[in-house]
């Protein structure tokens, strides 16, 4: 896989401004000032890899190619003064400056990626016929990904664009909702050994357990995913129901039937999908109003709360707690539950927010500014959403770069997003959840690995997620309007 040219021609930019989602929220067409992004940054890749001597490919590989793209987001938003890419001008065509730009050292751990079985029995049928034709729009030709399979969403795949194509030193193979799941627990516990294979020895891959608490059998079935598959934390989507119905995770049975399971099994980290609301199902289910509640009253569990309560369409500003709305919701749960910054058991994850705000950088700069500000640094979790949006190596360029504005910190009481703070959110706080050793994972084959494979390296720079309402739309369809 490493040794195909995804990309020859150089047609696809290193920070990705497209219109993929995850699947999970019908994919919006790209802003006035998006479109315009993405053209200034095509237009500069032209100019500086004629002036560098380089190909359109070869130079948009290089940190040169992503330090150009980011300033050309700058450029298109002028009026920005909410936030923007601290990245300078030089940088475009300075290698050594680009790299120290939109290079570091942090440790990452990003606590949602996906994968799925490229061979299980959901992919039978119209779904997977679906999925299919996906493949072949993403990548132009489905030889690019073996013609027929879904090798472009499988776990060979994900330690390809996450542990080769981007910094991420650890990351959670989380599960995916429906019945039957595309990434059933032993295909998790597979994926864990094929990044081990890659270089990723140690704890490179963490697993969750999949548990649909409101479904025969399935608390049952949490003792053989904690006991023989090792899971490291469980995945709940309280939205899921086959009757079309879910649960809440502070009032109902299921939820407490859950909880006391857990606490047996020993397995006490629970991340939460919350906001996205899948479509067609009970919208209620999926606002995080119930997380505070929840985590205040089993303070001996640990919550992740993924995506943040955001949700696609729904535009961010200042705090509003008389009329919350994507983000506005888990805070005002957070506040009403009576947690303070960097305090508590419940924390805020980045998966798919940070990809749908990083090129809007004043909606950016108010995310990340109230969840620093309420949440706190500490509490606040890396996840990219990644197969979805391809590699996350952009995601990760993009925040080590990304500034809130002087102007945004005085007038809302924003925190500055310092190093430390990136640092923090990056990975030390997902390193303390799972009870990682960061220091001795440093030490190990993947680096060396990835040091080889960037002497000639080969990101695909693209994204797998629909990327139309059509197809996302068809998605469902495919699927008899329901998950699974």
């Amino acid at each position: 896989m490493a040794g195909h040219d995804f990309d020859p021609e150089g047609r696809r930019l290193p920070i990705k401004i497209d219109r993929a989602s995850n699947g999970e929220y019908a994919p919006l067409r790209l802003t006035r000032t998006q479109e315009l992004a993405r053209r200034l940054a095509h237009e500069a890749a032209s100019e500086n890899a004629r002036a560098l001597g380089l190909s359109r490919r070869a130079f948009l590989v290089s940190a040169a190619g992503a330090a150009s793209t980011l300033s050309a987001c700058n450029a298109a938003n002028p009026d920005s003064r909410g936030g923007a890419f601290a990245v300078p001008a030089e940088a475009a065509r300075d290698h050594d400056l680009a790299a120290a730009t939109v290079g570091g050292d942090e440790f990452i751990f990003d606590v949602q990626t996906h994968c799925v079985e490229p061979t299980g029995s959901w992919a039978t049928g119209s779904t997977g016929q679906l999925w299919r034709t996906t493949l072949e729009q993403v990548f132009g030709q489905a030889s690019k990904c073996t013609s027929g399979s879904f090798d472009c969403y499988s776990a060979r795949m994900l330690a390809k664009e996450v542990f080769l194509d981007s910094d991420t030193d650890v990351a959670v193979v989380s599960a995916l909702w429906g019945t039957p799941n595309p990434t059933p627990i032993d295909y998790a516990a597979e994926s864990r050994e094929i990044i081990a294979a890659t270089g990723g020895e140690g704890a490179r891959a963490l697993i969750h357990g999949g548990v649909f608490p409101n479904e025969p059998g399935e608390i049952e079935a949490m003792d053989e995913k904690a006991q023989v598959y090792r899971v490291d934390a469980w995945k709940l989507y309280p939205q899921w129901g086959s009757d079309g119905r879910g649960f809440f995770l502070d009032t109902s049975d299921e939820a407490q039937h859950f909880y006391e399971k857990a606490r047996q099994l020993g397995v006490t980290t629970v991340a939460v999908h919350k906001g996205v609301p899948l479509p067609r199902l009970d919208y209620d289910y999926s606002s995080p109003r119930d997380m505070g509640p929840a985590a205040r009253a089993n303070p001996d569990l640990t919550f992740l709360v993924y995506h943040a309560g955001f949700e696609g369409g729904v535009a961010e500003g200042p705090y509003d707690p008389a009329d919350p709305k994507g983000v506005d919701r888990l805070i005002k749960s957070h506040q009403d539950a009576g947690f303070r910054p960097n305090e508590g058991n419940l924390y805020a994850e980045m998966g798919s927010l940070w990809r749908y705000f990083m090129t809007r950088p004043d909606e950016a700069a108010h995310v990340l500014g109230k969840l620093l500000k309420h949440f706190g640094e500490e509490r606040i979790l890396w996840g990219t959403d990644s197969i979805w949006y391809g590699s996350p190596q952009d995601q990760i360029q993009a925040f080590r770069t990304f500034t809130i504005s002087e102007e945004y910190q005085e007038r809302y009481g924003y925190p500055a997003l310092t190093a430390q703070a990136k640092r923090r959110i990056f990975g030390l706080n997902g390193a303390r959840v799972y009870g990682i050793d960061v220091g001795a994972l440093r030490q190990g084959s993947l680096d060396r690995r990835r040091a080889t494979y960037r002497q000639e390296p080969n990101p695909s720079f693209a994204t797998f997620g629909p990327k139309s309402r059509r197809e996302f739309l068809a998605l469902w369809d495919a699927r008899g309007g329901r998950p699974g």
